[in-house]
């Protein structure tokens, strides 16, 4: 007798009288929830008739009733359903896929009884995430810090070898040192908030942001900066008052904003303005930062967000840039769902040319 609280999960989507076998799902589903791992039940026609909240999470919802090559796409499963019921033994491989985001899961299948096969979804990605973060920090760190630091080497050794070395020539070289210094303790930073953001990439942030309230916030920040090079920052606000929410983490939206102005500050003509725009469409937010500069040529525009990709190596190391700034809001905006768009349009010789920056990202709905 099924007990009168349970709902009987169905397995066979095929005839014409839906069969049941009699799963108490309530308590399957409390229990399932409680693992970290994603957990489908499937019948032999590769029927989904079960997904707890974790695998919804992982391959999207309203698995149930759907076929198991909608969800997990480009498997072999008639090979892998056919080993299982010919060996009654699990079958275990690793499943790769690429949309927005890389994600990588292990995937063991074991049958369950005569009629079900479970499938559980281990999400990999963290890491392989860690992993490539590791791989990445050393060959990008031994490769960019070894300019200042031999640098600060040389001047050291100077410095350690010249007994009548004059004030003049001691406080050039310090200022030197000191700004070697400096540039290090920017890229250790970046590098930080790079590595950082990789890992969690896959890993959609929870807060509701203000996203109205994170702009003012920067612009305060960098208002006196924009200042001192006559550069007013202008914010055009075209979303009502409390409706700019987002899902997300703050700290990471006031990092993309903060990189985004202080760039254009920094790659802007002096004495010309600097818009921040914000408009909705119902589904999404978007953000726009324009400035009037050199600009930027097309060849360039692609590999902007790639780690360590300078259009003018000399002026970027010049103005502080480190390389990583874009590739830290790349990975956050990834991070957020959303899309980043870079144009950069010719103008007047007075204006310069038009570099405009496009941030969109999801409404939060509540």
């Amino acid at each position: 007798m099924t007990d009168p609280q349970s709902d009987n999960v169905p397995v066979d989507h095929n005839s014409g009288n839906t069969d049941t076998v009699p799963i108490a799902s309530s308590q399957l589903e409390q229990f399932s929830n409680l693992l970290e791992d994603g957990l489908l039940l499937v019948n032999f026609d590769q029927m989904i008739v079960f997904a707890n909240a974790p695998a919804s999470k992982l391959l999207g919802q309203e698995l149930v009733n759907r076929a198991l090559s909608s969800a997990l796409p480009d498997v072999r499963f008639d090979d892998i359903f056919n080993n299982i019921q010919t060996r009654k033994r699990p079958h275990e491989f690793l499943y790769s896929y690429q949309k927005k985001l890389w994600r990588q899961f292990r995937i063991k299948l074991m049958p369950m009884g005569e009629n079900l096969v479970g499938v559980l979804i281990m999400d990999m990605t963290l890491q392989r995430n860690l992993d490539k973060v590791r791989r990445d920090f050393v060959a990008n760190v031994s490769h960019e810090l070894r300019s200042p630091l031999t640098s600060l080497i040389g001047f050291i050794e100077t410095l350690k070898g010249t007994d009548d070395i004059d004030l003049e020539d001691q406080d050039r070289f310090l200022s030197i040192m000191d700004e070697e210094a400096k540039r290090m303790t920017r890229l250790i930073d970046d590098l930080i908030s790079l590595s950082r953001v990789e890992v969690e990439e896959h890993i959609l942030p929870h807060e509701v942001v203000r996203l109205d309230e994170v702009i003012n916030s920067v612009i305060d920040i960098l208002d006196g900066r924009a200042q001192k090079q006559q550069m007013p920052l202008t914010f055009m606000n075209h979303v009502e008052d409390g409706a700019a929410l987002i899902q997300g983490d703050v700290d990471e939206i006031v990092e993309v904003f903060h990189n985004l102005i202080e760039n254009a500050i920094k790659y802007g003509y002096s004495q010309t303005g600097i818009t921040i725009s914000l408009e909705g469409d119902g589904k999404t937010l978007i953000v726009r930062v324009a400035n009037q500069g050199e600009g930027i040529e097309e060849r360039h525009i692609p590999r902007l967000t790639e780690r360590f990709y300078r259009v003018d190596k000399a002026r970027s190391r010049q103005k502080g840039g480190t390389g990583l700034g874009l590739a830290i809001v790349k990975h956050i905006v990834n991070r957020h769902r959303g899309d980043m768009t870079i144009t950069s349009e010719k103008g007047d010789e007075l204006g310069g040319n038009t570099t405009c920056f496009a941030i969109t990202l999801p409404l939060y709905v509540k």
